[in-house]
């Protein structure tokens, strides 16, 4: 015992020693080193660590609201609608409500939109019904019902039912343009205006200034009917239905160089629109100018090959070239495709009356008079026809 105690005591001695002469190996505690071990806590004589304290919990997220099980399949309904895959969507929609017992409403509304395009405007009436009920708040719903009663002629009814639709919505500009419709296809064109003017206020689209256009022109107001058309293209300055019609309405009055540089903006934008060309054609077919307009015209009845009146202006331009074969024709064309077009048949009666052959225009004449019998220019031509045959008798 006496030994080990003096061992021990020798052996401390010694590493007291080498400390002090730094031959112990190990980690050197350096200032920064200690400053760093005081930091992270290694060090042994740092004092006790203080507590951080505990992340509060973060608040879990809202579960999202569980939709009924009727309800769950209106996005695959909604593709196969959109992408006109309508015989899927409609058995999807027959396994759907009866799934639901005939609750789901989306379901019935597209069957109802499905079913008009079919042309069943009655059934879509009644689906259309049945939604509302089903979700007597829904504008929408309203405005579907309104617009198949409007399909089925009962304007009437149709704007009952959008005066009870704008209650919930007062500036939806939809349903002031199709009370304006309604009224129009009434006659009662001072109520047609006033919800047009509506509709524009709230929302500018093509489609309401051309019906209050069409409003203006059916009073014989044209000064308002340009001047719609003058805001109108304002709006929308690439519209080449807008150019056309305000290219027409000069025409109609009379000045024949803005008309021709309206039609000119509108081909411009799209050189196969048919109903500019005729009309450009028209001009320069009454200039004299008819090479010019058929080859207008050719690039018509590429797109439009079955127009009785391109038929009856390709004709005239033959006629005016005095190719009269070629012109009776392309009337007789334009007859079969409109047999109750007054026009071709006074067109064919003067081609006739020209070709000496009088039998045939006497026949075209009577047909035309009959169709109209109350345009003058008629009566006129049938009497040149009985200047030429010398009868005095009918």
């Amino acid at each position: 015992m006496a030994e080990r105690e003096q061992d021990s005591t020798v052996n401390q001695d010694q590493c007291a020693k080498q400390v002090e002469s730094g031959n112990i190996q190990g980690d050197e505690q350096t200032p920064d080193k200690q400053m760093s071990d005081v930091m992270s806590g290694s060090s042994l004589l740092a004092p006790e660590a203080v507590k951080s304290p505990q992340p509060q919990p973060r608040p879990r997220p809202k579960k999202a609201p569980e939709l009924p099980i009727f309800e769950c399949k209106n996005w695959l309904i909604h593709q196969h609608y959109i992408r006109k895959e309508y015989e899927l969507c409609k058995s999807l929609i027959k396994e759907e409500l009866q799934e639901s017992q005939g609750m789901c409403e989306y379901a019935i509304y597209v069957q109802a939109l499905i079913m008009r395009q079919e042309g069943n405007i009655q059934e879509s009436l009644e689906l259309f019904q049945t939604c509302s009920l089903l979700n007597p708040q829904s504008v929408e719903n309203l405005k579907q019902v309104a617009r198949s009663l409007f399909l089925l002629g009962k304007h009437k009814s149709a704007i009952d039912v959008y005066n009870e639709a704008s209650k919930m919505n007062m500036k939806d500009w939809e349903i002031f343009h199709n009370l304006g419709v309604c009224h129009l296809f009434l006659k009662e064109y001072p109520k047609a205006k006033e919800n047009l003017k509506l509709a524009i206020q709230y929302s500018r689209h093509e489609v309401s200034f051309q019906m209050l256009a069409r409003v203006y022109l059916l009073e014989h107001d044209v000064d308002m009917a340009l001047d719609i058309y003058k805001r109108a293209v304002e709006f929308s300055p690439e519209n080449p239905d807008l150019l056309t019609n305000l290219g027409l309405l000069y025409l109609q009055t009379g000045q024949f160089q803005r008309a021709f540089e309206h039609l000119g903006n509108a081909l411009t934008y799209d050189p196969v629109h048919v109903k500019a060309i005729m009309a450009a054609g028209s001009m320069m077919q009454s200039h004299g100018d008819f090479d010019v307009a058929l080859t207008k015209y050719r690039v018509a009845a590429a797109s439009t090959p079955e127009s009785a009146p391109l038929w009856n202006n390709i004709a005239m331009c033959f006629f005016g070239k005095k190719k009269y074969v070629a012109a009776i024709s392309c009337l007789k064309r334009a007859v079969y495709l409109a047999p109750f077009d007054w026009k071709v048949q006074y067109n064919l009666g003067l081609v006739h009356l020209t070709m000496q052959q009088y039998a045939s225009a006497f026949h075209y004449l009577s047909a035309a008079i009959n169709i109209r019998p109350k345009m003058g220019e008629l009566y006129m031509l049938l009497a040149g026809w009985l200047q030429q045959t010398h009868c005095t008798c009918m």
